[in-house]
């Protein structure tokens, strides 16, 4: 059996020519991915140890917790709900992070633990998802931004502390025995609700005066001290997912039984693929907008032919077309070999007439006129050079005999 090698045309490009158009575009996705995961990392770097009191990162809370135990309290940290609600108690400070990924079921367990504790619980950025059930009474209204804000109240801890960074939630009470502080538009971003065994709840609308970066800044310092240090003993209360409690849901159920797919997948990363899609649909836009059907149109100057046949030329050597250049020339040489033969214009392109007339004028020739003239693409630029001197040669002949 003979081997057959099957020439690369413009519509069948090989795999060589096949990377070297598509190079461009995966050299600009390979950036794009690494740009997303370099940005990720670098996000996900900025938020490690957030507001954890062991973590020196700009957005932990380790200078917080050493100026406490400069004045005796000490800072425990707990991840888990049942290591939070056993150390209530009229002697500690219980801080809940991030009360609103706390499941239903944890935040009415939190309340009824500390509810007549006696101690103090401080929730930060409490909000609608949890304020209900961890502060009942009270309500959220649209966050505001944390700039520098007065106190306004009469609170000691605020009066002593002075201005501090406070914002995001604003609160609403229906108690009586409360305190408001650092109001915005006239609702209060720090709130103190007494409760009964001389205990309370403050909520505290942003975490920002407890972030390293913030602490040395106005009366930050000052009011986290006052809010955190009045107990002996400071419980710093980190949710987390892997805390058994989180699987219950308030009807006793299992929570990850009904999550789906998606909600397990991190919203960066939905993100990341929203972004790379929409940059492969503007890659191909822009790919595509190069392809359509050929368009005539007057040309505003003059441009001579043979200006013309080079650029052509250059346009088919770019992208390969051999065959398409080789069409174009086997068909130029049958439309002026046609009426040198005597075979009408409408027939110039057909085997049937054309070859016997041009055997009929060449009765000597041995060369293969069909290859010649209706033959397959050239296998390389090569060939089509050959056969570019083949079809001169041909007509040449025919207009000299």
């Amino acid at each position: 059996m003979t081997g057959v090698t099957v020439s690369s045309t413009s519509m069948s490009p090989t795999t060589h020519q096949v990377w070297t158009r598509t190079r461009g575009l995966l050299l600009a996705l390979v950036l794009i991915v690494v740009a997303g995961i370099t940005m990720a990392a670098l996000r996900s770097g900025d938020q490690h140890g957030s507001l954890d009191p062991r973590s020196a990162d700009r957005n932990g809370s380790r200078a917080v917790a050493e100026l406490l135990k400069d004045r005796g309290v000490s800072t425990r940290v707990v991840t888990t709900l049942a290591e939070a609600t056993s150390a209530a108690g009229p002697g500690t400070t219980l801080l809940v992070a991030a009360p609103d990924v706390l499941t239903d079921q944890q935040q009415k367990s939190l309340h009824a633990a500390t509810a007549s504790s006696g101690g103090r619980t401080v929730l930060l950025a409490a909000g609608p998802a949890s304020i209900g059930a961890l502060a009942p009474g009270v309500h959220t209204e649209t966050p505001a931004p944390v700039p520098a804000r007065t106190p306004q109240c009469t609170l000691p801890a605020a009066r002593n502390a002075g201005n501090a960074d406070l914002g995001g939630e604003r609160y609403i009470a229906e108690a009586p025995d409360t305190d408001t502080c650092y109001p915005s538009d006239g609702l209060p971003t720090l709130l103190r609700i007494g409760g009964p065994n001389n205990g309370d709840t403050v909520l505290l609308g942003s975490p920002d005066i407890l972030y390293n970066h913030r602490l040395d800044k106005h009366g930050n310092a000052s009011l986290a001290l006052q809010i955190l240090g009045s107990r002996t003993h400071l419980v710093w209360y980190l949710p987390s997912l892997s805390d058994s409690s989180a699987a219950e849901d308030s009807t006793g159920g299992d929570s990850a039984s009904d999550s789906t797919f998606f909600d397990l997948i991190p919203s960066g990363w939905l993100w990341g693929t929203l972004q790379l899609a929409l940059a492969a649909v503007l890659a191909a836009i822009w790919r595509a907008r190069r392809l359509g059907p050929l368009v005539t149109e007057r040309l505003p100057v003059a441009i001579r032919a043979s200006e013309s046949t080079e650029g052509r030329a250059r346009l088919y050597r770019k992208v390969n077309a051999r065959d398409r250049a080789a069409s174009a020339l086997r068909s130029a040489t049958r439309t002026r070999l046609a009426p040198l033969l005597g075979v009408p214009p409408v027939d110039a392109h057909s085997p049937e007439t054309l070859l016997p007339a041009v055997s009929a004028h060449l009765p000597n020739g041995d060369r293969d006129l069909k290859a010649l003239l209706f033959g397959p693409a050239p296998a390389d630029g090569n060939a089509l050079i050959h056969l570019a001197d083949q079809l001169d040669a041909l007509e040449r002949e025919v207009r000299t005999s």
